[in-house]
């Protein structure tokens, strides 16, 4: 599992709960459940990594629970 801090919040406009990785830019996932949600935003911090080394991108290491959000 990745080490990386999530943020996650349910929407009403979207009706899914949504993940974002603050650490890792752009890098969010959502599902219908809280389950669901999660393991898809550990699916897409793996992808988001992968593309990283393949595009050369620095990626940033994990720091664990931020100061502020």
């Amino acid at each position: 599992m990745n080490q990386y801090e999530i943020i996650m919040y349910y929407s009403k406009d979207d009706e899914a709960y949504i993940v974002e990785v603050p650490e890792l830019p752009g890098c969010m996932a959502d599902g219908a459940t809280r389950e669901e949600a999660l393991r898809n935003a550990e699916r897409i911090m793996q992808e988001w990594i992968e593309t990283a080394r393949l595009e050369g991108i620095p990626i940033p290491e994990a720091k664990g629970r931020l100061l502020y959000a």
